[in-house]
């Protein structure tokens, strides 16, 4: 198992200008991870996160998307796995981090956890590849090439919670760091 936030600095080592979708506590860590005006980041809509990076996706069709969601979340919005795969964005990558938990809500176990397989989820509902790492030398190896395949992708990571970031929900919702990824959003 990978602590989350060791995956998401690898994803932050391979980024390049790809729009990062993060929601609840992968949004938290990523805001301190990898800083960009073209992170579209999150909480308090549960089970949105992949619904949000899907109208990207489409609206943005010349630049990848990936979101970051949590099992939690997804569980949530688990109708969003047709609906992506029916709208079958060749630029979308769907990270789940699942921990098998509602971690902010006190790590609370998600129904099934251990059981579900998201990955078997996604592939029935018709996502071009699917992928799950529970190795960070093995989501690291994949990575680059994953970036570059068509979607839509599902990626589901094992991961369990690393170092505590501050939670910074003013900069979450900060209407200067909105204005700023509409701005990357346009130009980019």
């Amino acid at each position: 198992m990978m602590k989350r936030d060791e995956c998401l600095k690898v994803l932050a080592r391979h980024r390049g200008n790809e729009i990062v979708v993060a929601v609840w506590k992968a949004a938290h860590e990523w805001i301190h991870i990898s800083p960009s005006d073209l992170n579209y980041t999150f909480v308090g809509a549960m089970g949105q996160g992949a619904s949000h990076a899907l109208g990207l996706a489409v609206g943005r069709p010349d630049k990848r998307v990936i979101v970051l969601d949590g099992d939690g979340s997804l569980l949530m919005n688990l109708g969003c796995l047709v609906t992506i795969a029916n709208a079958a964005p060749r630029n979308l990558v769907h990270c789940l981090c699942e921990n098998g938990v509602y971690e902010t809500n006190g790590s609370v176990a998600v129904p099934g956890a251990g059981r579900v397989s998201f990955t078997g989820l996604a592939r029935e509902a018709g996502y071009a590849k699917v992928y799950e790492f529970s190795l960070l030398e093995d989501w690291d190896r994949a990575l680059d090439r994953i970036l570059k395949e068509d979607g839509p992708i599902f990626v589901d990571l094992k991961v369990e919670m690393g170092e505590d970031y501050p939670e910074d929900f003013r900069r979450l919702y900060s209407i200067q760091h909105r204005e700023a990824f509409r701005r990357a959003l346009k130009n980019a």
